[in-house]
């Protein structure tokens, strides 16, 4: 079959583009005016929205339950005679690789270390106390599994449907097809790509900060090399580099290569940290959150009783949930494109249901780990932490491990690979976007326009590191969610209106 040549969708990518350029300028020119700015913004939108980003992202959860028992469940994307094109475990490697793993590795064990030595949640816990072990744990539990899978989910679900089942283009704007029909296309189709265009690359720069943080700290505790400003640029450019390169060899080598290495080490990691580690308290740790997150998960999911301070909320629960939502709509397109051959049912197995019960393993071992060496040393690893950052707190806690020195070298690998694939998969998915003739058959955009995206990804992740750490990287994240988060919404209702008109 004669492939069409590829072309540039100006209208999608000179906007986002001419914007994000001007954003960096400033950025550049007047960063404490641009810092303040973006504050005020930031405060503005979690002051007005919060209560949505909970009750969408809760709601989400019971619209993907009633769908998975529904008739909508057995439909199969591409029609019943399409065959994957993925195996079932490269499938699995590639939703967790591309959606949160570096994520998991930075968060794992600087999250509950906040979690288990503040006060400020509202709930008047003892520092170190059981009830405060508890809570850090559930807590991960409720940032890290169900909820903001859920949103991946849906995006995804309504995406599939909309291009392998009604023939839509790839398009953000498809995902808003079931709902809005042709409306759904043309000039409202391209302001939807151009602002997720311009969310995804806030949230990957503030999730490419995280990542530079975790492998800087991985660089000082192996090698000993101090971290700077210039060897953060260093790691920058590697690293966009290298996912750049993956991006251009298309989805069966790249992701798929880097994303089945990267899952055996998560999964070997993990072991060798349970077997060598308190595995008694890790079991007893992951229990009792799950107890917690069980019975307090209604009140804290829309945080009302909860007892939690909205400023807690705000600043930890409602940063993750933007995050989510500034990657969804693009990863949509490309966790989209890989369900085709599968079942809506396998859909919500591949991305929600199998990658949470795998994050909650993961945040139950690096967890409750770091967690039970941090009340035995009292306090020692949370001011480890609080004096050399959160990049260092899962290097700390291998310090306290047999064979711990082995397992940073290991975890900063997997944390380099990690984002190279996350960013792989979205980058070719945000090119494709921004050029014509994007079709089942023909897939991946020129390597050109990956390449200016990568870069600008890079610079605006560089930036707001170096001028406002990781208050910028937070930042970021509540920006790029905001406005995809309403489009995600108009998503929810098209599947929402499917539901209700399927056929028994």
């Amino acid at each position: 079959m004669q492939v069409n040549q590829k072309s540039l969708n100006k209208p999608v990518f000179f906007p986002p583009l001419i914007v994000l350029l001007l954003t960096v300028a400033y950025g550049i020119y007047a960063p404490e005016e641009f810092l303040n700015m973006v504050k005020s913004a930031n405060s503005w939108i979690l002051t007005h929205f919060g209560w949505l980003f909970t009750w969408s992202s809760f709601l989400f959860l019971l619209l993907i339950l009633a769908i998975y028992f529904s008739p909508i469940g057995k439909t199969r994307f591409g029609g019943k005679e399409a065959k994957p094109t993925l195996s079932k475990h490269t499938w699995f490697a590639i939703a967790i690789c591309t959606t949160t793993a570096s994520a998991l590795i930075f968060w794992a064990c600087a999250e509950p270390l906040y979690h288990l030595n503040s006060q400020t949640d509202g709930l008047n816990l003892t520092v170190g106390s059981k009830e405060a072990v508890a809570f850090s744990m559930s807590t991960l539990f409720m940032h890290w599994s169900f909820t903001p899978y859920g949103i991946y989910t849906v995006a995804g679900l309504a995406f599939a449907h909309a291009y392998y089942n009604l023939k839509q283009p790839f398009s953000i704007g498809s995902m808003m097809y079931p709902l809005l029909k042709e409306n759904a296309h043309g000039k409202i189709g391209d302001i939807a790509d151009i602002i997720c265009l311009y969310a995804l690359i806030l949230g990957m720069s503030a999730s490419l900060g995280g990542g530079l943080l975790a492998i800087l700290g991985g660089l000082e505790t192996n090698f000993g090399i101090s971290s700077s400003s210039n060897l953060m640029l260093m790691v920058c450019v590697v690293i966009v580099c290298t996912f750049i390169i993956s991006s251009a060899t298309g989805l069966t080598k790249g992701i798929r290569f880097f994303s089945n290495i990267n899952i055996s080490i998560f999964i070997g990691l993990a072991f060798f940290v349970f077997i060598l580690g308190p595995s008694k308290e890790i079991i007893t740790t992951a229990l009792n959150g799950a107890k917690d997150y069980v019975v307090n998960f209604l009140p804290r999911s829309l945080n009302i009783n909860s007892g939690i301070q909205k400023e807690w909320y705000d600043s930890w629960t409602n940063y993750y949930l933007a995050n989510w939502y500034a990657w969804a709509p693009i990863t949509s397109l490309f966790l989209g494109r890989l369900a085709i051959g599968y079942t809506v049912r396998d859909f919500i197995n591949f991305n929600l249901l199998f990658p949470s019960l795998f994050a909650i393993i993961w945040m139950s071992i690096f967890g409750g780990t770091t967690l039970h060496f941090d009340i035995l040393g009292n306090g020692e690893l949370f001011q480890y932490m609080t004096a050399f950052g959160e990049g260092n707190a899962m290097y700390a806690m291998f310090s306290k491990l047999s064979y711990g020195n082995v397992m940073s070298l290991f975890a900063l690998a997997m944390l380099f690979i990690a984002f190279i694939t996350a960013a792989d998969s979205n980058v070719s998915a945000m090119s494709a976007l921004s050029s014509k003739d994007i079709h089942p058959t023909s897939p991946e955009a020129a390597i050109w326009i990956k390449v200016i995206w990568g870069v600008l990804i890079g610079t605006v992740s560089y930036i707001m590191l170096t001028y406002a750490g990781i208050d910028g990287i937070r930042i970021l994240s509540v920006l790029g969610g905001f406005p995809s988060m309403f489009l995600i919404i108009i998503a929810a209702l098209g599947l929402l209106k499917m539901l209700i008109y399927s056929k028994p």
